[in-house]
């Protein structure tokens, strides 16, 4: 069985790279200010042993733009975001750019994102921009499946294939953050022809409890976790900032490999991490895969 290794979390780890104290753009400020780290971030994953690299373009949406006077720099950003990753790949001389369309609204808020049919033209306009850069569009950090399924009407506008990844809730992982079963999920596979569908950005015992229930669906599935110890209240608030959650200390290598060898024993066939889960975990994966 052929296991597909993507990346590891981008905005955690440069902001584990970059002396700034985060701001309301996340990961985006660092690309706006030190675009070299975001370059350089793909590369180690890459040498970890990751076969994707996850554009730096999670945040990067309008409405997160225009409270910094940022907006004029929307389609700018994705595009540098996407030549950044793509240059990283080509140095690396093998691999896949996977284009990153993270939540509206905000994350794990799918009540303030707008409806599918609104969402979708938002969606349509990013992944127009990276289209001619990027292998496939990773959906990323979905809510519920309103959220969900704005996102990947509007991926589908291009002819690239569409992953959907879905965050499940961290006390109970057969539910959505919405609290929609993870299996109403399901049915959009077919209806949008999604080609993988995996559960990201929640607690690796979460993901334990979403990956079998997602199995036998005939597209890959797979997961990629957090390493923070919970998404809290505090974060909940739009435009918080990273600093009030709390990254786990007890998510090394070894401890998050061990999760991940979970969920391939139960169908998942591509894996990685999220935030907080660097370049150490990618290449403690990397040589179990070898090995295996």
């Amino acid at each position: 069985m052929k296991i597909t290794l993507l990346d590891g979390g981008m905005g955690q780890e440069l902001l584990a790279r970059s002396s700034d104290k985060p701001t309301g753009l996340w990961s985006t400020q660092i690309l706006m200010d030190t675009p070299e780290l975001v370059r350089a971030v793909h590369i180690d994953y890459f040498s970890a042993g990751a076969d994707i690299a996850t554009t730096n373009s999670y945040a990067i949406h309008r409405d997160r733009l225009k409270p910094f006077g940022a907006e004029n720099r929307f389609a700018e950003l994705h595009r540098q975001a996407c030549k950044i990753a793509v240059s990283a790949r080509d140095e690396h001389g093998h691999g896949l750019v996977a284009g990153s369309m993270g939540p509206t609204g905000w994350s794990y808020r799918p009540d303030l994102a707008p409806p599918a049919e609104e969402a979708a033209e938002l969606y349509a306009e990013i992944a127009y921009l990276q289209e001619p850069y990027v292998d496939l569009i990773l959906c990323e950090t979905m809510s519920s499946v309103e959220q969900a399924r704005g996102a990947v009407m509007g991926a589908r506008v291009v002819n690239k294939p569409v992953w959907l990844a879905v965050t499940v809730d961290d006390e109970d992982g057969s539910k959505l953050r919405s609290g929609e079963s993870v299996t109403a999920i399901l049915p959009m596979i077919k209806e949008f022809k999604i080609e993988a569908l995996l559960v990201n950005c929640s607690v690796p015992e979460a993901v334990d409890q979403a990956i079998p229930l997602l199995a036998n669906q005939y597209v890959p599935i797979g997961g990629y976790a957090n390493g923070f110890v919970k998404i809290t209240k505090d974060f909940m608030s739009k435009g918080a900032t990273v600093d009030v959650l709390e990254k786990r200390a007890n998510l090394g290598p070894k401890t998050y490999a061990d999760f991940v060898d979970g969920w391939i024993e139960h169908g998942a066939t591509i894996v990685g991490g999220c935030c907080e889960v660097g370049p150490a975990h990618i290449e403690e994966l990397a040589e179990r895969l070898k090995s295996g």
